[in-house]
């Protein structure tokens, strides 16, 4: 236990803490220069980074506008072409029709297409059913971009049932603003061959109504071209999101981004992150740097600084515990005091010689030394007395009256000339008391208590004959413990005395080991007890022989192992009574070594 305690109660040495109180003063300056120096030269390497790597994201951007405004140009020439406008509004099936189209609808549509600097195809369709269709008819499953030619001529009706013709005037056109908006989708086929669109409805000048609409395919790397990770590093990323922050277009060697995924801030965890917003078309540029790329001139530094940190802590540790230890003496003659009186050599001293408050403690300290050998002393006999007369007592509480009972029955015996039982009956109570007597002992081997009982419940089968009957139940596993001394010859006696009101009766007694203890019951069928007398047994208020009995065996056990052991009575009237009698897995000498 003292072993124990020293180990809970260990604490840090009082010229370590000295130490560590000035390493803790010196460096911490020391400690937040370095850091400073860190942190200043890592911003300054991240911002001069992010200040070219803005650099070429805007030129990148500035390269996309060009491609994007070639596209547009392309849907402004035919957006704004009145005379187109006024071809198409003609409601004729003649040969004006034909004509119209192949010298005037067919070249403003192939001069336009012919505008992009890229391979596009322009899909133009018009509400006006008089004129006709010019198509090509793709290989199925092919690139539209793949076609000869590079516009086609449809009706509107192809599309009005489709979902994103049906989304666009739905949700995504502001009928004030539509007449000059154009939008980039991927629809249809387009995500699948890496193709872009570009949507744009037509309107009658006059009539202020839907004559058709423009979708100019584009390849989406024309367009995107110029954003190319390389240009930023071999682990970086770029990244081009629509206006729904979904991704239209990803270069990455290191990191695969899904088409058309939605952006979240996961993304460009680890990062620098550098964003450009590309106007009129809702898009956004996005350039994903790896810190650690970032930070290799920074290493340099923090290495340099954790060198010079961890040679200061060395130089610093080194004064620190000259300086600890001149002033930690004095301390450690009384630690080791102290840890004498842990070991319980009360007798140790300490010898110091000033005059200051190291002295008044020293002084202090020896005279308590001195004082705490008789205190315990005193205190642990007073109370090792105090136990021993309880149990002394509470022992000599025992109801003698099975002496003179037994007396009497030998009496008896020899009037009527029975010398072989009278012989057995003075053998048995010679036992029995040899037994219950144990040199004084109140603590007796558990197979010493079964043996006492046995002893007693053979004297009484004497007396009683045939109308007792006793069978055991006793495991091995209680054996090699030991129990307070006469715990369950009492409670045989009771059986004998209140509960044999009948020819016969049957006593089992039982023990076992359950868990970290031992369980003795005493079961027998006889009479048995009512409710309320079980609970005025149990509360120790019942005032008659069986409850005196049944509480002083209860508390002998609890004085000597504690308030969780003891007995607990059950019965049911008519059907007979059991006690449990508990007490814990202990040995004598082990009780004894604790004590002491």
């Amino acid at each position: 236990m003292a072993a124990a305690s020293k180990r809970q109660r260990r604490m840090i040495p009082f010229g370590y803490k000295l130490m560590a109180s000035y390493l803790v003063i010196v460096l911490i300056p020391v400690i937040l220069i370095g850091y400073f120096a860190y942190t200043t030269s890592v911003k300054a390497i991240t911002e001069h980074a992010k200040s070219t790597i803005q650099g070429t994201l805007t030129q990148t951007k500035e390269n996309m506008m060009y491609q994007i405004d070639q596209l547009q140009r392309t849907s402004d020439q035919l957006y704004w072409d009145y005379a187109l406008q006024d071809d198409l509004r003609l409601n004729e099936y003649s040969w004006t029709i034909y004509d119209k189209t192949m010298k005037s609808i067919v070249p403003k549509l192939q001069n336009a297409i012919n505008l992009t600097p890229n391979r596009a195809l322009l899909k133009f369709y018009i509400t006006n059913k008089t004129y006709p269709e010019i198509y090509a008819v793709p290989t199925k499953g092919s690139d539209p971009l793949l076609l000869v030619d590079s516009f086609e001529l449809f009706h509107m009706d192809r599309i009005m049932n489709t979902y994103w013709f049906k989304s666009f005037q739905s949700s995504e056109v502001d009928a004030e603003k539509i007449e000059s908006r154009s939008f980039w989708r991927q629809i249809e086929e387009d995500a699948r061959y890496d193709n872009i669109s570009l949507l744009r409805p037509m309107f009658d000048y006059k009539k202020q109504k839907q004559i058709g609409f423009m979708r100019i395919i584009a390849r989406m790397k024309d367009i995107a071209g110029s954003a190319d990770y390389r240009k930023f590093g071999d682990k970086s990323s770029v990244i081009i999101l629509n206006e729904n922050d979904r991704i239209i277009h990803a270069s990455s060697k290191e990191t695969s981004y899904p088409a058309y995924a939605t952006w979240t801030e996961d993304l460009s965890r680890g990062h620098l992150t550098v964003v450009e917003k590309l106007p009129n078309v809702d898009w956004t540029i996005i350039a994903l740097i790896p810190h650690k790329d970032l930070s290799k001139e920074a290493d340099k530094v923090k290495w340099l600084t954790v060198l010079i940190c961890l040679g200061s802590f060395i130089v610093l540790s080194s004064i620190s515990l000259f300086i600890s230890r001149f002033f930690s003496v004095r301390v450690t003659k009384i630690i080791r005091s102290l840890n004498a009186f842990r070991e319980g050599r009360f007798d140790k001293r300490i010898q110091y010689s000033g005059n200051d408050e190291f002295f008044q403690i020293a002084e202090a300290f020896n005279d308590m030394g001195r004082h705490i050998n008789s205190l315990i002393k005193e205190v642990y006999e007073v109370r090792l007395e105090k136990k021993e007369a309880e149990l002394e007592a509470l022992q000599a509480q025992i109801n003698p009256h099975f002496l003179y009972n037994t007396l009497s029955s030998i009496s008896r015996l020899g009037k009527f000339g029975e010398i072989d039982k009278l012989d057995q009956m003075v053998t048995g109570l010679a036992k029995f008391y040899r037994l219950t007597l144990n040199h004084g002992k109140f603590i007796i081997p558990v197979e010493k208590e079964i043996e006492q009982a046995k002893t007693y419940i053979e004297i009484q089968k004497i007396k009683y004959g045939s109308r007792v009957e006793v069978m055991y139940d006793i495991e091995a596993d209680v054996y090699g413990y030991d129990t307070v001394k006469l715990v369950l010859q009492p409670f045989i006696e009771n059986i004998l005395e209140h509960a044999l009101f009948q020819s016969c009766i049957t006593i089992k007694l039982c023990a076992y080991r359950e868990k970290d203890a031992i369980v003795f019951k005493i079961i027998d069928d006889g009479v048995g007890m009512k409710p309320q007398h079980v609970l005025a047994i149990n509360q120790r208020s019942g005032g008659d022989q069986a409850g005196y009995g049944i509480g002083n065996v209860d508390e002998r056990i609890k004085l000597q192992f504690g308030p969780q052991y003891g007995v607990e009575i059950g019965s049911r009237f008519g059907a007979g009574t059991t006690v449990l009698i508990r007490i814990p897995l202990y040995k004598e000498k082990n009780f004894k070594k604790t004590e002491t």
